[in-house]
């Protein structure tokens, strides 16, 4: 009878030595999904964008959410109670990050005009066809076109002359050149400075001036953080110089601004957050309740996607419509919001 009981205790400490192999890889691909997954969000912690791969890695935040999902039902396996609460915290400040923000800005002033504004990307003029097909089908009263060459600029433009004859570019070849085009007169201003195309204009609406720009800095691919960081920075000045949140408000002038274009950039980078910030702009998708909404890549593949494709809005405007539309031919969905200026 007591070898019975002695053999009875000891297949409970052999199942446990047997386990404890699987437990131990389960611990280390833990251990390796949740570092990974921490050392990215850490950047984002810490308000910085950091060096490669890490830029590129913050565009695709929310999907880190995976690797620390993965790791925190390893560290469960595993039975480690450390692993489990640094894999729940993980997920717990992921999703922090992730839900979209709200419009919590007050709108002080009553309505005095209504635009709708489209900004596309056309990846090196290819989805031009797209694009006059949705300028004819939506009519947007403002139209910011990235990547378009020359080729595509003349076809542009002609097709789209009868209602949008108003038309800022900087031409240049594959995807450095952009152009505005407007139902409403233009007036120039000058571009900001950037490896591609960023044409200004001033634009006037039911006897109201604002100010227009086309963004476009370079990618953050290796190589070329510098100019990334370094043209969003021309971005965030400009906005301080001519939004009424920043300097030229604080310089007595109010003058709308709107900021469109392929900003190769998400809200989850620290760079494109201090241009909203010290802008006074918001994003008008986050305001009309798609901030979270991919635009890019469109390759048709099941692959994830991030918004770097904005229209920024200074305080004048609110936003109540915002649909991120397919484009035949890009990789990069349009964005088409209908705003509405306040006095």
């Amino acid at each position: 009878m007591a070898a019975t009981e002695q053999e009875q205790q000891r297949e409970p400490a052999a199942a446990s030595r047997r386990r404890s192999p699987a437990r131990t890889v389960a611990a280390w691909g833990a251990a390796a999904l949740l570092t990974g997954a921490t050392a990215v969000t850490a950047f984002r912690v810490a308000d910085a964008d950091g060096p490669t791969p890490v830029p590129q890695l913050l565009a695709f935040l929310p999907w880190l959410l995976v690797p620390a999902g993965l790791g925190l039902l390893c560290a469960l396996a595993a039975r480690r109670p450390v692993l489990v609460a640094w894999g729940a915290g993980l997920a717990a400040l992921l999703t922090w990050y992730t839900v979209p923000p709200g419009d919590d800005r007050p709108v002080e002033g009553s309505p005095v005009a209504g635009l709708r504004v489209l900004t596309a990307n056309v990846q090196f003029g290819r989805a031009v066809g797209a694009v006059v097909e949705t300028v004819r089908r939506e009519r947007p009263d403002l139209v910011f076109v990235q990547e378009c060459d020359p080729a595509c600029l003349e076809t542009l433009t002609s097709a789209v002359a009868g209602t949008h004859p108003y038309v800022r570019a900087v031409e240049g070849e594959g995807p450095a050149g952009s152009v505005i085009v407007s139902r409403l007169p233009l007036a120039p201003a000058d571009p900001v400075p950037a490896e591609m195309g960023q044409p200004g204009a001033v634009a006037e609406v039911d006897g109201h001036r604002m100010r227009l720009q086309l963004a476009h800095p370079a990618p953050p691919t290796p190589g070329r953080l510098g100019a990334w960081r370094e043209e969003l920075e021309g971005l965030r000045r400009w906005a301080r110089a001519h939004g009424p949140a920043g300097d030229a408000g604080a310089a007595g002038e109010d003058t709308p601004v709107i900021l469109a274009g392929d900003f190769n950039a998400s809200r989850d980078h620290a760079a494109f957050r201090r241009l909203l910030d010290d802008g006074g702009l918001a994003d008008a998708a986050a305001l009309a309740g798609a901030a979270r909404t991919a635009s890019w890549p469109v390759t048709g593949r099941p692959v994830p996607g991030v918004q770097i494709d904005h229209v920024l809005v200074s305080a004048d405007f609110t936003a109540r419509d915002a649909r991120f539309l397919a484009m035949e031919g890009s990789d990069h969905r349009a964005l088409l919001v209908t705003l509405t200026l306040h006095r």
